[in-house]
């Protein structure tokens, strides 16, 4: 069997991984220990998100004519791949969650619903809550003055009330 036939399912196994991506997220991982690594990868796949590495080269192979063809220029060394396709800031918040614990872990760039991010942009995503606490968040503020409405209208009952307790006790 030739190389080209043994490589090709690696091509197309990206390919399809980065097909339906919401965010593709590439990392350097040189210098991480298994138990860092093993860490890493736990909760990255309890988030729904797949973390694997490939070669550099099958790589370069799969994002030629995708949104994530910009990524190949940042395609040396020991690199990773984060992607999600139901949670657009799910890879990058949690690598920059561990990359702040382990130094040797360092994002590089990323492709978020179809636009790049270079290191800066990807940095600046994982700052994003996750869908669920942006959920939390709004019902909340909409939850907030239906709250502060019943606490007005509570303390005018009582108000009322007590003027009427007052007028009885007085006759």
């Amino acid at each position: 069997m030739a190389k080209v036939e043994l490589k090709q399912p690696i091509v197309e196994e990206i390919s399809n991984s980065i097909k339906d991506a919401q965010a593709v997220v590439l990392v350097n991982y040189s210098g991480l220990t298994v138990e860092q690594d093993t860490i890493l990868r736990k909760e990255l796949r309890e988030a729904g998100v797949q973390y694997k590495v490939y070669k550099n080269t099958m790589m370069k192979r799969a994002f030629a004519g995708t949104d994530c063809e910009e990524l190949s220029q940042h395609l040396e060394g020991t690199n990773a791949l984060a992607i999600s396709t139901t949670d657009a800031t799910a890879p990058a918040r949690i690598l920059a969650k561990y990359a702040k614990q382990f130094p040797a872990l360092e994002l590089i760039a990323g492709v978020v619903e179809g636009a790049y991010n270079d290191q800066a942009g990807i940095q600046a995503l994982s700052q994003v809550p996750s869908r669920e606490e942006l959920l939390g968040k709004l019902l909340g503020s909409i939850q907030s003055p239906i709250t502060n409405f019943a606490r007005v209208l509570n303390q005018i009952a009582e108000a009322n009330g007590g003027a009427a307790e007052t007028e009885a006790a007085a006759e």
